[in-house]
């Protein structure tokens, strides 16, 4: 199943900030981290229940290069992003969010 995708406002400004850091480090390194969190993306919306749930309701599915988690819920046949956070970050960050 292909499901409808949400990312969130808080989400988004997560990619964005990841990005810069990432771009900062070396030039396409940021382009690299997006093509992970896409590739991620793409394997929870054809697999929408395959992933560890790890609160309440919300899933997290970890990106293969880099340390970072992509947590989700689904609302009906959407899948809404919550956060794409750093595994080294407190989880309640992302835990108010729900």
């Amino acid at each position: 199943m292909n499901a409808e995708l949400l990312i969130r406002p808080e989400a988004e400004t997560d990619l964005a900030e990841a990005f810069r850091w990432y771009e900062d480090r070396g030039p396409g390194l940021g382009e690299r981290f997006l093509l992970s969190v896409e590739a991620v993306i793409a394997a929870i919306r054809r697999y929408l229940r395959a992933f560890a749930v790890v609160r309440k309701q919300v899933r997290r599915v970890l990106l293969r290069r880099f340390p970072y988690g992509v947590f989700y819920f689904l609302d009906g046949d959407t899948v809404v992003v919550l956060a794409v956070f750093h595994a080294k970050r407190h989880p309640r960050r992302w835990q108010n969010r729900v």
